[in-house]
């Protein structure tokens, strides 16, 4: 039989509302569209949930690690902790879903991120610095959970709909995003005259709100969307042996589009936090004031999120392929604008909005390219190796860009950037002119286009629509 999920929906049929069936394998075509609007629902309100939890650790943690340790010198451990911590997290995540499916992990990754939340502020009490980088790693699952909840969004959605399904649970993010440290300072304020810090007291915020998120998700992300994808896939590719680790390895090795996706989300990442972290000292050095800098750095993020929708339109419209070359492009002036923006504050401002355009063009086209290159069964390891890609490439730039900065200047920086870009310039342009494969060649049925048997699926129906027109891209 066809995979549904593999073909646009042309029912014209109504459907009833979906209620949570005892088992995915009830389920048929004609409840997905339901089970679609639910599921994205729900991944929407945990992002703007985790998106008002993850930014209070990103604005704080330097502080409470110059407070705890006593030295400025060691304040930028505290965030490097978290995001070791995501990529850390990411693996053992990812074989969670693999095995047992999205809600277990999404929940498991909030839980250890509200009790990260705990232990920094144990940690500011009892002045113990360790315990305060434990708690920022565990804190870093939250940020597992909001990366892996894009991922969530594609599970059950149609190729030609993935782009714009990823990019709306992404979207979700700003809300989060610009609220989280607006609330910080009036959550810190209740805590004057106790023994815990008001730079301490928002982690409290923050852990109560991933126990909410975590709760939502358990009660109503049902049935899980990627053991539903694998029950009506066709019956060859739910092997369990494919769902390994292991095999997410392989699935990346064997595919060039895999490949390709990895690279386009670590380049992208990388080149965006390298850059992103040094703009303050840049700006500060230039004469630039907290109000500036904030403002740098709100623009930043309304450049990473709130655009996202138009890059998974695009994505989806002109083929994954055409929107790496947008973040490309997009990355590569970013780069340009700021490392010879000197003391023009608005043109150092001009190229962090481009890039954080560039990341989310980088980001949606990638993530849509990986989910649809490799086999269903190997897609939440794949996934969860993206992430540990990501964070681990972003980590180690995060680190070398202050050497960078200090040695050569932040135009430098941002020209080793650019430089990162090449490699993907080229992977990307080697994959335009790459002849097709047979299983690649436009028109022919391959194993996520729309209207396309699975391994020993018999024909597509009539039903299953024709494919799009980026499908070869796809």
């Amino acid at each position: 039989m066809t995979n549904p999920l593999d073909a646009p929906d042309t029912s014209t049929r109504p459907t009833r509302p979906t209620r949570p069936a005892r088992s995915a394998e009830r389920l048929s075509a004609g409840d997905l569209p339901a089970l679609r609007r639910r599921t994205s629902a729900v991944l929407i309100a945990s992002q703007i949930l985790g998106g008002l939890g993850v930014p209070i650790g990103i604005a704080l943690a330097p502080v409470l690690a110059s407070e705890v340790s006593g030295s400025e010198a060691l304040s930028g451990l505290a965030p490097t902790a978290s995001v070791a911590g995501t990529a850390l997290l990411s693996l053992p995540l990812a074989a969670l879903m693999t095995s047992r499916g999205r809600r277990p992990g999404l929940v498991l990754a909030y839980l250890i991120g509200a009790l990260g939340a705990g232990l920094v502020v144990v940690a500011t009490v009892v002045e113990n610095f360790p315990l305060l980088l434990f708690g920022m790693a565990a804190f870093g699952a939250g940020s597992s959970a909001n990366l892996q909840a894009r991922f969530a969004a594609a599970d059950l959605v149609e190729p030609d709909r993935r782009g714009r399904a990823i990019s709306t649970v992404i979207w979700a993010t700003t809300i989060g995003s610009v609220l989280g440290p607006n609330i910080a300072a009036p959550v810190g304020r209740l805590f004057r005259g106790t023994a815990i810090s008001e730079h301490a007291g928002p982690f409290f915020f923050a852990a109560a709100i991933f126990l909410f998120a975590a709760l939502l998700v358990a009660v109503l992300l049902r049935p899980d969307p990627l053991m539903t994808a694998r029950a009506l896939a066709p019956q060859g590719d739910t092997s369990p042996a494919g769902r390994s680790l292991r095999a997410g390895f392989t699935a990346v090795r064997g595919s060039a589009r895999a490949r390709l996706a990895l690279v386009t989300v670590a380049v992208s990442h990388t080149a965006m936090v390298s850059i992103m972290v040094m703009t303050p000292v840049h700006l500060g050095h230039h004469g630039a004031g907290l109000q500036l800098i904030g403002l740098v750095i709100s623009g930043h993020i309304a450049g990473m999120y709130a655009f996202s929708p138009v890059m998974g339109w695009l994505s989806d419209r002109f083929g994954r392929l055409a929107v790496i070359g947008l973040a490309i492009g997009l990355l590569s002036c970013a780069a340009l604008l700021a490392g010879t923006a000197g003391a023009s504050h608005g043109r150092t401002a001009a190229g962090l909005f481009l890039l954080g355009l560039g990341w989310s063009a980088g980001l949606v086209s990638g993530s849509a390219l990986l989910t649809d290159s490799v086999p269903q069964p190997a897609r939440a390891a794949v996934q969860g190796l993206s992430d540990l890609t990501m964070n681990t490439a972003a980590g180690v730039g995060g680190a070398i860009a202050g050497l960078i900065v200090a040695r050569a200047g932040y135009g430098w920086l941002n020209a080793v950037a650019a430089c990162l870009l090449l490699p993907l310039a080229a992977m990307a342009l080697r994959r335009s002119l790459a002849r097709p494969t047979a299983h690649e060649a436009p028109g022919t049925p391959t194993p996520d286009a729309p209207g396309t048997p699975g391994p020993g699926a018999s024909a597509p129906t009539a039903t299953a629509g024709p494919m799009p027109p980026a499908a070869a891209e796809h």
